[in-house]
């Protein structure tokens, strides 16, 4: 019953606990999924709080009802992904730079107190009276005290993402080393990696990052990546990270899409963000089209350019054959069924349904929400679907 509740609540648009309690009262849909049942929002949300997990799993199962149905083409896959507002301020996120400061500063204040209380200790009877020790932190160094805690913790966790890092290319470049048949020495030691200056961390939601919205605002924000069938716009990956940029995204999100499907897509678009040579050189080694642009593609201009005739110039770069393939007449078809795929879907999630901002704070706990919310569009095109 508590699954059946939040799906039809999701597919509502309805996430907070709260408005599903009262719907369950007044409104005659969730009380009929419900069998008449009323349990309150912290129940609610106690639910979906323990059991996030299994309810991201029920993404997958759309899927696969989805394929079995045969909706399901995989003639054509869009992926795109889209900036959703975190739970957070970006006002409450500080770079490493200003974190250094902020500790010094902070640091100086409270010893600066302590060394004063020390000098003044003789007169503290008289002036705090009997009944106080007369070394109580006053409520605004409280608070400073904290802050200096929360920001040496952030401080901590940017520094040890640094080293993390730094590992990881470290192991990187040793490995394609050994592939090419060459010794790797290390120029520095991945312990000593240190933030740059403007890496940031946010004390409400220190999973989250300040990322470029659409309309080229600066929010703090998650990046949620899709890849939709353009035969049904069914969601057959999906996935959220912290990462602005979308270009290291595509190879994951095609795995998800064969894992979830079972089969390979014959043809992916994908806007310019995601251009590299490595994400071409994936999708060709996995036997997949690919229809991604090195730059951005101006619709009126591109449709008044002619296509190309003759065979295929020798001596061009992956990104020249890209723009040559993008203009033929084959090419054009392709990549226009990505703009009518996948932002359609961004648009019933973030529109219709209404999901501007996460509730919830922590990666895991969005990402699996993330998919909830994937899994209740995916019932309603199945339900359409079968409707027409």
């Amino acid at each position: 019953m508590m699954v059946g509740v939040w799906l039809y609540a999701y597919c509502q648009g309805v996430r907070s606990s709260r408005r599903v309690e009262k719907a369950l009262y007044e409104d005659v849909g969730f009380r009929v999924v419900s069998g008449n049942q009323q349990p309150d929002h912290w129940c609610l949300n106690a639910f979906r709080t323990k059991h996030q997990a299994a309810l991201a799993a029920i993404f997958k199962q759309t899927v696969t009802v989805a394929v079995k149905m045969k909706f399901v083409k995989l003639g054509h896959v869009a992926v795109d992904g889209t900036k959703i507002k975190a739970n957070a301020s970006k006002h409450k996120a500080m770079s490493y730079k200003r974190m250094k400061e902020q500790e010094a500063e902070l640091a100086k204040k409270i010893a600066d107190y302590f060394s004063e209380a020390a000098q003044q200790d003789a007169a503290d009877d008289e002036r705090y009276g009997k009944d106080r020790r007369g070394d109580e932190l006053p409520e605004e160094l409280k608070h400073a005290d904290k802050r200096l805690e929360a920001i040496r913790k952030a401080k901590k966790e940017l520094e040890d993402e640094a080293k993390e890092r730094a590992r990881a290319e470290q192991q990187q470049r040793r490995e394609q080393a050994e592939c090419e048949g060459r010794e790797y020495t290390p120029r520095t030691d991945p312990e000593n990696a240190q933030p740059t200056p403007k890496s940031q961390k946010n004390f409400t939601d220190a999973d989250s990052r300040i990322m470029r919205s659409p309309d080229k605002a600066f929010i703090q924000a998650y990046n949620g990546q899709l890849a939709v069938d353009s035969a049904s716009h069914i969601i057959v990956a999906a996935q959220l990270s912290n990462q602005a940029a979308d270009c290291r995204h595509l190879p994951g999100i095609v795995e998800d899409v064969v894992t979830n499907t079972g089969r390979k897509p014959k043809q992916v678009s994908a806007d310019c963000g995601y251009y590299s040579r490595e994400n071409l050189e994936f999708l060709a080694a996995q036997g997949v089209d690919a229809l991604i642009p090195p730059d951005r593609i101006r619709h009126s201009a591109w449709r008044a350019q002619t296509p190309p005739r003759g065979r295929i110039p020798a001596g061009l770069t992956p990104a020249e054959q890209m723009r040559r393939k993008l203009r033929t007449k084959k090419g054009r078809e392709g990549y226009k069924k990505r703009q009518a795929t996948v932002e359609p879907v961004f648009g019933h999630i973030k529109s219709s349904r209404g999901l501007r901002q996460f509730l919830h704070r922590g990666i895991e706990k969005v990402a699996n929400l993330w998919a909830f919310d994937c899994a209740a569009h995916n019932l309603l095109r199945i339900f359409r679907l079968l409707s027409t």
